[in-house]
């Protein structure tokens, strides 16, 4: 179609041969700040892309239309108030949404929209060809906010989204939300998803250091990362798609541990983008239903949870069964 923005790397891997299972595409990318219309271009080469490639799903990074939060807070805001969702609905409708078609269906997309005061919601949005990518049942604000975000951004809250595809149910996070065990829990035991799917803008520089041990790392969120990622989809048997930012932040200077990937309910990652450079990461062929229940095959750590545990009535918390 012509249209411009980087030259990506592209990685393709091969789950199975059956095409009927969902092929998932990460942009593990770096967003331009600021710059907001070469994040347009960015993102459209990179559906472009990957709709040539047979994904039938795109995911992007948090804030891959504005790029992240930087401490000056009089421009931070000019510009973040330009990169709300409500200024580009016309984009989404006449340039990103004309890009579906039968083979690519849905494009995960991050962004701010307006919330209350000067606060903006850090949403993300299920765009396919036949809903409102705005109503609530088809977005997810993100509800833990660390300190920057928390000058900016309000949370959602209780905020949860899970929506039923063809090849499982699904739910959402966003960054921080993955480093709180109680919203995953939620999601595993009682929305039984088969499926997370995270996006993020996860730094990667911070040191932790035990001298006496002769132990340092400088990179202690990348760490993080990249054990959270596998824990989670172990100790709840999901699958654990994650699609996180890369390189560095041209304003702060932060940078991004990149890293995204997809992670079986095993808890062993599959598939893992470059942690340096930006990177379009397609998986085809990936059998999640079939691939959760080989996992219980072992250990059903559902069952074994519920026998000792149960939801408390009129709440979305668990209590055990004698108490």
């Amino acid at each position: 179609m012509g249209m411009s923005g980087k030259k990506y790397h592209v990685s393709e891997r091969f789950f199975s041969d059956a095409v009927n299972n969902p092929s998932v595409g990460l942009a593990n990318i770096r967003a331009d700040v600021p710059d907001i219309e070469a994040n347009k271009d960015n993102i459209l080469r990179a559906v472009e892309i990957f709709r040539e490639k047979k994904a039938k799903v795109a995911i992007f990074p948090e804030f891959a239309l504005s790029g992240y939060f930087w401490d000056d807070e009089t421009a931070c805001r000019r510009y973040m108030d330009k990169a709300v969702i409500e200024n580009h609905t016309d984009w989404i409708e006449n340039s990103l949404r004309p890009l579906l078609n039968d083979e690519l269906r849905v494009v995960i997309l991050n962004n701010l929209e307006r919330g209350p005061g000067d606060k903006y919601f850090n949403s993300t949005f299920v765009i396919s060809s036949n809903h409102d990518y705005r109503k609530p049942k088809n977005k997810y604000t993100k509800t833990f906010l660390p300190t920057l975000e928390k000058v900016y951004s309000e949370s959602g809250k209780d905020d949860r989204l899970v929506l039923e595809a063809s090849f499982g149910r699904v739910g959402f996070t966003t960054c921080y939300d993955f480093m709180f065990s109680q919203l995953l829990l939620e999601y595993a035991a009682l929305d039984e998803v088969d499926a997370i799917i995270q996006l993020a803008s996860w730094r990667a520089m911070a040191q932790r250091e035990y001298p006496r041990m002769n132990v340092k790392t400088d990179v202690y969120y990348g760490y993080l990362w990249d054990l959270v990622m596998a824990s989670a989809a172990a100790s709840h048997q999901i699958w654990v798609i994650a699609c996180n930012a890369v390189g560095r932040h041209a304003i702060s200077g932060a940078e991004f541990w990149g890293g995204s990937g997809i992670w079986a309910p095993s808890g062993l990652p599959l598939v893992q983008a470059s942690r340096i450079n930006e990177e379009l990461l397609i998986a085809h062929n990936i059998d999640i239903r079939a691939h959760r229940e080989f996992e219980k095959d072992d250990f059903n750590y559902a069952i074994d949870f519920s026998s000792i545990y149960r939801p408390v009535e009129g709440q979305r918390s668990f209590t055990r069964i004698d108490a």
